[in-house]
């Protein structure tokens, strides 16, 4: 119930079923008034809704039971909402009591397990207000979110209009319609497809629900009708130059040629010449100019003029004047009788040819979705029934064996069950290096083998396919809105009815105050002001922008899952890293080991990994992995124990065996003096010195590490080219965290953090220095990705850390942190080049076709040549976009 304010009465409608006649109504009425604090109940039978005020709030459980003593039935609604931020029991409690008190709801389950409320209510209510009690609680409501495919779209201004419809349909938070891919996304609770695809079709578009799953058949489908739709307007351009070309010779040539115009008046005739002129321009209009006249017709009788508007009222206006001036001359003016017949003609094939070339360029666009869905092999060698069959990729399932011959694409994700080779996953990383499979290494789908065969067992297909989740990635950045974007909308909403007044206001400025012949003059140059005026690039500005800079991104193996990311990334200040697998391989080795003089190396080394193989410390396993690379076998061990803090003692054949720090040497009253230059290196390098004894003697050294990446060093040194800083936030022990960063050159080190306490760290960081990229690659690293501004995740570390990520770097490598933040650069760059380019042309154009220049230099613009700018500034934008494709990184660069 919502109170009134000027009557401080509270009202509510409910829906009923089962009355029938007046006397229902009646028996309804009665039963409501019957409510304490009723002050008027009304029942309408046509539409079943009973209207009740009352002086105070009543639950509508209690209008329920008084409509069904009446023996009638209120009709009622079920809601299921996702709830984010519930923690335990006493949060269930809190939004139950919350939902419970709107006087509407009848009942109300919130499942923590489940993080879900199931409420009950009369069908009036709406589910914005239950959004609202769970917000007004402490929580938050998941939105849906749906992509829908548009069709029809021209010009920002449709875009505008496409968002408005769907902002408007119930249930529906955000909308974002993106006209270079042609797409709406949509988010909200509860959302209904029949609903906004109505409302879409109400605003004069076409829309379908795009599935959420990656559909390789519906993307080629796509790609396909693209083509088509090309292949279309080049057609009708050929057929409107060869219609419109006479007819711009017979007229123009006319006015530029003294010598031709006497030709035709002698030969053809002017009245004849206006007939031929009459019956190309009419064809022009009828065939290759129909497509602007099928959406702007509509889209004026709808009062939401459009780009194709622009263009039905210039050429219309040029076609139907010069038709008068044709047929029935004694309706105008005698100096006014002239044809413009060129204008309208020439106008549709000038426009027809930017709209071609615009499609073409903006096909190159998409290039990179169309380049990974070409990845996906269309077949694969499946073994079935003890032989190999070539089977369609569609009907290959999880756990089938495969085999990839070499030169051949791996033709789903998998895991390596028998052979070795090399496998180019450029696609996948951005690395051009193959890399070595062996038994139980993982292969991604559409990566490259080289040289051997392989068999793999199938792990993913189809749409939870590695390549399936990129494609994904790289359509929902390329479908973004950048704040950038915001700006841009709200003039453009206003943009093609500003220019249909402007040129009204032209036609009556010229034809009040201007020279003879006045009609002519008005007419001329508000078709020209018509004509010139451009939303297309306005709304192709940005996203142009996006689509290539993300697909140029995504071939260097960096991922934009969030296109808002695209912005925030070149205002990064500062880049924090972990350590441990990011800068670092994320596994430790052995990377010293030193005996003393009359010790042999590999014997001590064999005893020393024996030992260690009974214990379960990473550096145990450091030691084994490098004593097996050297195909040294591991001999039986007795007595093994462990000595707190200090290291682990053995016996092998009777032999005493201890390993361990400096100060277990020293119990054991070893001098360590000779190793003494060793560790001091060892410390400098970040490393920590273990000392290994045998029968109360020391005999050798041994470092385990866990070694910095070999590209780590060269993608800090970009960073700082850039102008960034770099801090290193990890969980390691000062003197190890401050050793490797100053081998690196890191500017801030923040040590001993344990995982809670990474997001503090970005925080302070970000307090200092403003915006912030957090790189990593572990569970530990979630918190501080969502926390940081943008999230950059290792894609070759944990699900958990990619799907906080903002950014996803397919490849282990450090370098692509700078490529990112550098395509970001480049990205927004051209994107402020199109639209001060978009909103200057329209600033500077329109003034000019309106005739401004006349009065001080006597030049006006004829609308051919509108048409022509208007046409190019399309093509300009959107070439400028496809710039990004040559984008190179600065490793790259050099």
């Amino acid at each position: 119930m919502q109170e009134l304010s000027n009557t401080r009465l509270y009202q509510t409608t409910v829906q009923i079923e089962g009355m029938t006649c007046a006397s229902c109504v009646a028996r309804v009425e009665k039963a409501l008034k019957k409510i304490e604090g009723v002050v008027s109940a009304h029942v309408n039978l046509s539409t079943e809704k009973a209207s009740i005020s009352a002086d105070h709030v009543i639950p509508c459980a209690e209008i329920i039971q008084k409509i069904e003593r009446a023996g009638f039935k209120v009709v009622q609604q079920k809601f299921e909402l996702d709830i984010e931020g519930m923690s335990c029991a006493s949060c269930t409690a809190r939004i139950e009591k919350a939902l419970k008190k709107i006087p509407e709801v009848l009942e109300a389950n919130v499942n923590l397990s489940t993080e879900k409320a199931y409420v009950t209510a009369v069908s009036s209510l709406q589910q914005q207000v239950l959004v609202k009690a769970i917000q007004k609680a402490g929580f938050d409501v998941k939105a849906d979110q749906l992509e829908l495919n548009i069709e029809g779209m021209t010009c920002a201004s449709c875009v505008a209009r496409v968002e408005k419809a769907l902002n408007k349909v119930e249930g529906v938070t955000a909308a974002s319609v993106n006209l270079a891919t042609e797409t709406a996304q949509v988010s909200g609770s509860n959302l209904n497809i029949a609903n906004l695809i109505q409302a879409v079709k109400k605003a004069g578009y076409e829309a379908q629900l795009k599935t959420a799953k990656v559909n390789f058949t519906e993307q080629q489908n796509f790609q396909h009708k693209k083509a088509e739709e090309t292949a279309s307007l080049y057609r009708d351009l050929w057929i409107a130059l060869a219609l419109a070309l006479p007819v711009f010779i017979l007229e123009m040539g006319s006015h530029l040629l003294p010598s031709f115009h006497h030709f035709v008046v002698h030969n053809i005739g002017t009245q004849n010449s206006w007939y031929i002129q009459f019956v190309l321009t009419t064809l022009v209009l009828l065939f290759p100019g129909r497509r602007f006249y099928q959406h702007g017709i509509p889209a004026l009788l709808r009062l939401a003029p459009d780009m194709n508007s622009l263009v039905t009222v210039g050429t219309l206006a040029a076609y139907l004047f010069s038709v008068i001036a044709t047929f029935f001359p004694f309706l105008l003016p005698q100096a006014t009788v002239h044809v413009y017949f060129e204008a309208a003609a020439v106008i549709i094939a000038l426009i027809l040819l930017g709209r071609y070339l615009e499609a073409r360029a903006k096909g190159k666009t998409s290039q990179a979705i169309q380049y990974l869905i070409g990845l996906q092999p269309k077949t694969a060698r499946v073994l079935q029934d003890g032989q190999w069959l070539d089977l369609p990729i569609s009907e290959v399932q999880q756990d089938m064996i495969i085999e990839i011959r070499p030169g051949e694409k791996v033709a789903v994700d998998g895991v390596v069950t028998s052979g070795h080779s090399y496998v180019d996953e450029a696609m996948v990383t951005g690395e051009p290096v193959p890399v070595a499979k062996n038994t139980d290494d993982r292969v991604v789908g559409g990566t490259i083998n080289q040289n051997g065969t392989l068999q793999i067992r199938a792990t993913a297909v189809g749409e939870d396919s590695v390549l399936a989740q990129i494609i994904k990635m790289v359509e929902q950045a390329q479908g973004a809105k950048l704040p950038i974007q915001a700006a841009v909308d709200k003039v453009t909403l206003w943009f093609v009815p500003a220019v249909m007044g402007l040129a009204l206001l032209t036609f009556m400025v010229w034809f009040l105050l201007g020279p003879e012949p006045q009609l002519s003059y008005a007419l001329v140059n508000a078709v020209a002001v018509l004509i010139i005026a451009c939303p297309c690039a306005m709304g192709l500005a940005t996203p142009t922008s996006i689509m290539v800079g993300t697909g140029r991104a995504a071939e260097m193996g960096v991922l934009f899952r969030k296109g808002e990311a695209l912005q925030l990334l070149q205002q990064t200040k500062v880049v924090a890293v972990d350590k441990t697998g990011t800068l670092t391989e994320g596994k430790p080795v052995m990377t010293d080991f030193q005996v003393l003089e009359g010790f042999n190396k590999q014997q001590v080394l064999q005893l020393i990994a024996s030992v260690e193989a009974k214990s379960e410390h990473p550096i145990a396993y450091a030691i084994v992995q490098a004593a097996k690379e050297q195909q040294i076998e591991l001999i039986e061990v007795s007595e093994f124990d462990s000595i707190t803090g200090a290291g682990i003692k053995a016996q092998i054949n009777n032999q005493d065996i201890q390993i361990g720090a400096e100060r277990l040497m020293q119990q054991l009253g070893l001098n360590t003096e000779h190793f003494a230059g060793i560790a001091s290196k060892l410390g400098q390098e970040g490393k920590t010195p273990l000392y290994a004894a045998l029968d109360g003697k020391l005999a050798a050294i041994i470092a385990v590490a866990d070694p910095i990446k070999d590209t780590t060093f060269k993608a800090i040194e970009e960073l700082h080219r850039q102008g960034l800083k770099v801090a290193m936030i990890t969980g390691d022990n000062p003197h190890t965290a401050n050793a490797v960063a100053q081998q690196l050159k890191i500017d801030h080190v923040i040590a001993e953090v344990l995982p809670h306490e990474k997001v503090d760290a970005v925080k302070m960081l970000q307090k200092e220095h403003g915006i912030v990229t957090f790189v990593g690659d572990g569970i530990n690293d979630a918190p501080a990705l969502a926390q940081a501004d943008v999230g950059m995740a290792i894609g070759t570390g944990t699900d958990v850390a990619i799907e906080a990520a903002d950014v996803v770097l397919m490849s282990g490598n450090m370098q692509h942190v700078a490529t990112g933040i550098g395509i970001s650069q480049a990205t927004i760059k051209n994107i402020r080049q199109n639209l001060f380019w978009a909103f200057v042309y329209n600033i500077a154009l329109i003034p000019i076709a309106a005739g401004i220049l006349y009065p001080f230099f006597g030049i006006l613009l004829s609308p051919m040549f509108a048409a022509g700018a208007m046409a190019l500034s399309s093509v300009f934008v959107v070439s400028n976009a496809l710039r990004l494709k040559l984008y190179q990184p600065l490793s790259a660069q050099e």
